[in-house]
């Protein structure tokens, strides 16, 4: 099979507070590549297409099986993982920029600790320890209720959908449809059931459920296809519940 070149253009930035460029590249092709290991051949020999030898590009990956989040960026306009990126499935030239919404550190790797502050926020965790009712037991999950549950589970904290998201981003101060559907999770948990009155009230403020638009751009990035917008519809009407029984409950 005779190798056909591939035709990459990348979005660099040498320091956060660096503007950015674009930098052309192109290298011997392989029917298996992916965008990954195509940065790691190009990190042997970062030479671009006018001749210039030029640091090689600055880029985030860990697990190459689309489990741990840390290689999303935007390809082609889309924010997906690019371990799950083939370059046979890619339109040429390949465009490869950092994932918007995040400030860069450089070039392809940026920050994303406002996902974990945000998961922080709704308190998205189940306590371990605790007064919990056990004398009948741990309680049971149906395979019904565990099924939608897993679905939620599989956020990897990649931050594709809160770059797709119109609404989030450092000019607003809404915690995104990651850690929201982290909400809906907890709350289905027989023991993070217990703070769910907590979570709900995290995002009734500002910030919260409310701020989001109903894009739906959430969804449709989501490389694992969690119901995001199923998650947010089912919290509004948690949340609903929660405001009356904060009025009219108990003091």
């Amino acid at each position: 099979m005779t190798e056909q070149s591939i035709h990459l253009r990348v979005r660099r930035q040498d320091r956060p507070d660096s503007p950015s460029y674009w930098q052309e590249f192109k290298l011997p092709g392989h029917p298996d590549h992916n965008v990954v290991s195509l940065l790691m051949a190009l990190r042997e020999h970062p030479v671009t297409t006018t001749g210039e030898r030029v640091d090689p590009v600055v880029w985030d990956h860990n697990c190459m099986e689309e489990v741990c989040g840390s290689c999303a960026m935007l390809i082609n306009g889309v924010p997906r993982p690019s371990c799950s990126a083939l370059v046979a499935s890619l339109t040429q030239p390949i465009r490869l920029e950092p994932l918007p919404k995040f400030p860069v550190v450089r070039d392809l790797l940026v920050d994303r600790t406002r996902i974990d502050e945000g998961l922080k926020q709704v308190k998205a965790w189940v306590r371990i320890d605790g007064l919990w009712d056990i004398h009948e037991g741990a309680p049971r999950i149906g395979p019904n209720e565990w099924a939608a549950n897993y679905l939620y589970s599989r956020c990897m904290s990649c931050g594709c959908c809160m770059a797709a998201c119109p609404q989030f981003g450092p000019h607003s101060d809404f915690l995104g449809p990651a850690p929201l559907a982290q909400v809906r999770l907890m709350n289905a948990h027989p023991t993070g059931r217990y703070d769910a009155r907590e979570r709900l009230h995290a995002i009734m403020g500002d910030g919260g459920l409310s701020d989001c638009g109903q894009a739906q751009n959430c969804v449709r990035v989501c490389p694992k296809e969690i119901p995001l917008t199923t998650a947010i519809g089912e919290l509004g009407r948690q949340t609903t519940v929660q405001m009356f029984k904060d009025l009219f409950g108990p003091s």
